[in-house]
């Protein structure tokens, strides 16, 4: 098959799951048509139009930035089907009711366009049951493609072929999801629910089994099984709620029809029902997030839970049984396993039991479900969070200990089926080796996919126990920052990575990225700065509020200077410094970012200067390069007058806003438009070295320091202040937040000198730094900064 090229793409259904497909097209540059029935009432495309306008509301967004909306059309089976012979690929994601899709397939089939990819999204159906619904000849384009929810966040996508699905195709349309859309790909077989909803959903099951074993309270339940065990915050009865009860009891019912019995009878299958207090909550319409009471409900500010035995809610608490806590604790997984089901407590049993059983499950169903052992932990990982997937959390924890522990509980009648652990799992160490994943079907290793668009990921989701990652040769480390080189990309390219914890910015991180930059201007052609997210926290605070309890403000006014000379030294080093950018990049890491030569961003970078927040202004040069934005901007307009380019900035900072997408960072001024975005955070590493070697090779030069700055001076500060008043006298801003705006304002303003006066960009850093001093003299900022460490939030004094 040639080069797979998508244009546009048609998404069929502009339910939950195919509106927010469609957004996350648009949020990849990829035009879309949004198909639906036409409106019963008023304009023939209403359905799409109430979708599209419902998720301008939806937090988090579907989209990465508002204007993301016009790229996505509105359109409907009624007078529209002609439009999809525009399209190369067509996303199917009406109800999972097959008679349904079948129906929607003969119906557009005719419309479509020679060589267009026709792809069901679906959760559970037979893939080649939906295959059957298409033309012979268009069988080998077909295939099944399971987004998880929320499509622009979560990073699995199952892609399920049928006998026919031409397997080149195949391989395009993995490749185009991977590097263009963002995605995580796991090749499934066409079982029922796939890979990942076959285990997440029996891992319910058996939280849902235990719990009512135990005799556990569902709020306790959730305590145990959310970060404690490496999985999200929601846990097991809060997610339920926000996903939908009635959704839960959809899939359920899925498992029971499709398990149940006949041909592919799951030796689980009698526990493949739906509780009987969930299906009363269903009943009477309590479904969970979307009708505000579930299994959790709010009263005021209080949060209750339901209580079976009292058949009523009460207030949520719940505690870990303090052994319990100490246990999972502990580092050693093997220790932790074994404490853990010899403990007596019923949260201990708990815990045991529902990882024992997951173990069993995924042994006996290996074979049937999954090509390798690495495809099922990586689903979970991608599609329901864990941090490990089971079969890693099996292996680091001792494979044959736990095996002989999950064969007893097997003999005892304590697991939830009888059937025994496979043979193989008697015979291996581990399933995931340097050499590759187990596959139970081949009886073999199996290494990772060999599809080019993989060598863009320099350092890709691992699972313990395969090979360790290539890192590079060191040319340069110290406490803060490690400067190296992958010899086998470009040996001219250094990257500088910070070190820190969560890669904050303190002066041992300031002097090593000095060194690297001196360095890489002698040795080296450019440089990257990268390091796995967040890109960086900002400055050290722990640093910041150790030196303005002991009053050495002459030492945090020298600090400041240093951070203002590091900034600098990116902007204006004799080799192109490229930021490479992921998760977050606040206070001081947005202001490196905005400083390098060039950025690639990932779309998921949260990108802000957030100092108000601790009573503080961007002093690390921040400020300065708005008003350098500014300026520009005001050269190229009629009057030349920079203040309205000021407005949107001194907004930014003042309300301390953070981009929640790389779209809006450069919408914001945090980056510029023509920064590179990269849908698929695991390639940015490898763009920036290209990009930076892009540089290098082009006639690219440093920029040059600008000697005269024009300035919004003290008219500008007075128009800001105007917006102040009003704000401090309809009482949505305290005093010291005044205070901190209005220095905001001094400095990117150009402090108390004439409108429209000339300064050098020295004069307006000499700004910035004296109002960020006098600033953490006060004691409201002093008092923030210690909020700030103690609880992680921030303080409104």
């Amino acid at each position: 098959m040639s080069k797979l090229i998508i244009r546009k793409v048609a998404v069929l259904g502009a339910g939950v799951m195919g509106a927010q497909i469609a957004a996350h097209c648009a949020n990849a540059d990829v035009p879309v048509i949004l198909f639906d029935l036409p409106a019963k009432e008023g304009p023939a495309n209403g359905v799409v139009d109430k979708a599209l306008a419902g998720m301008k509301k939806l937090d988090p967004a579907p989209f990465a930035a508002r204007d993301r909306v016009q790229y996505v059309e509105a359109a409907n089976y009624g007078s529209d089907l002609a439009r999809l012979g525009e399209c190369d690929l067509i996303i199917e994601a009406i109800a999972e009711k097959m008679e349904w899709k079948l129906d929607l397939y003969a119906k557009v089939a005719p419309h479509l366009k020679a060589g267009a990819i026709f792809a069901s999204n679906t959760s559970g159906l037979s893939i080649e049951a939906l295959a059957a619904g298409m033309p012979d000849d268009r069988r080998s384009q077909f295939c099944g493609i399971h987004f998880f929810n929320p499509p622009r966040y979560m990073p699995l996508v199952e892609l399920i072929p049928t006998a026919a699905t031409d397997p080149a195709l195949l391989d395009g349309l993995e490749s185009w999801l991977t590097t263009r859309l963002g995605k995580s790909i796991v090749r499934a077989r066409d079982t029922p629910n796939f890979v990942a909803n076959r285990v997440g959903v029996f891992s319910i099951l058996a939280v849902l089994h235990h719990t009512q074993r135990l005799g556990l309270a569902f709020d306790e339940v959730d305590l145990l099984t959310g970060p404690r065990i490496g999985r999200p915050k929601s846990a097991t009865f809060r997610t339920a709620d926000v996903v939908g009860l009635d959704t839960l009891v959809h899939v359920l019912g899925t498992m029971q029809a499709t398990l149940g019995g006949g041909e592919q009878a799951d030796p689980w299958a009698a526990h493949f029902r739906t509780p009987e207090w969930l299906q009363a909550l269903v009943a009477k319409g309590a479904l969970g997030q979307k009708t505000k009471v579930g299994i959790y409900r709010k009263q005021g500010k209080q949060i209750q839970v339901l209580d079976l035995q009292l058949q009523d809610y009460r207030d949520s608490g719940g505690e870990v049984f303090p052994d319990v806590e100490d246990i999972l604790k502990l580092r050693n997984p093997a220790e932790k396993f074994a404490q853990l089901a010899a403990h007596p407590h019923p949260q201990a049993q708990f815990l045991w039991s529902i990882f024992r059983d997951v173990f069993h499950y995924c042994a006996v169903h290996l074979g049937d479900i999954a090509d390798n052992a690495r495809d099922i932990d990586l689903a979970m990982r991608w599609g329901f969070g864990w941090a490990q997937g089971p079969f890693e959390t099996w292996q680091a924890a001792g494979w044959q200990a736990v095996a002989g522990m999950i064969r007893d509980d097997i003999a005892h009648g304590r697991a939830m089926a009888d059937v025994p652990l496979p043979a193989w799992v008697f015979v291996r160490d581990g399933v995931h080796a340097p050499a590759g994943s187990y596959s139970a079907a081949d009886d073999a290793l199996k290494p990772r996919a060999a599809l080019p668009v993989y060598q863009r990921q320099l350092y890709p989701d691992r699972i313990l126990g395969e090979a360790p990652d290539d890192r590079g040769e060191t040319l340069l480390d110290n406490a803060g920052v490690r400067l190296w080189r992958r010899a086998d990309q470009d040996a001219g390219i250094g990257i500088v990575s910070i070190t820190s914890k969560m890669h904050a910015i303190g002066d041992e991180v300031m002097d090593g990225m000095l060194e690297a930059i001196a360095r890489a201007e002698r040795e080296l052609d450019g440089v990257v700065i990268w390091q796995p997210a967040p890109f960086a926290v900002g400055a050290n605070l722990q640093q910041v509020g150790e030196a303005c309890r002991a009053g050495q403000f002459d030492l945090l006014e020298k600090m400041v200077a240093k951070f203002q000379r590091t900034s600098m030294a990116i902007k204006h080093a004799q080799v192109p410094v490229v930021a490479a950018v992921q998760g977050m990049a606040l206070g001081g890491g947005c202001e490196f970012a905005m400083h390098a030569a060039h950025r690639v961003f990932a779309l998921e970078s949260y990108v802000g200067l957030v100092e108000a927040g601790v009573g503080l202004i961007p002093a690390g040069g921040g400020s300065k390069e708005f008003a350098l934005q500014a300026h520009a901007l005001a050269q190229r307009a009629a009057g030349g007058d920079v203040f309205p380019y000021i407005q949107n900035a001194f907004q930014t900072i003042a309300m301390a806003t953070v981009a929640k997408s790389a779209l809006e960072a450069v919408q914001l001024g945090f980056g510029r438009t023509g920064d590179d975005v990269l849908l698929n955070a695991h390639e940015i590493l490898y763009a920036a070295i290209r990009r930076a070697r892009a540089l290098a090779e082009s006639a690219w030069g440093p920029a040059l320091v600008n000697p005269a700055v024009t300035v919004a001076g003290r008219n500008g500060i007075a128009t800001c202040e105007m917006m102040l008043v009003n704000m401090a006298e309809g009482g949505f801003i305290s005093a010291h937040d005044y205070r901190v705006a209005k220095a905001a304002a001094t400095a990117l303003c150009g402090g108390e000198v004439d409108t429209n006066r000339r300064v050098s960009e020295q004069w307006i850093l000499d700004v910035e730094r004296a109002q960020f001093v006098e600033l953490l003299k006060t004691e409201k900022t002093q008092q923030r900064i210690a909020h700030m460490l103690e609880t992680g939030k921030p303080l409104r004094n």
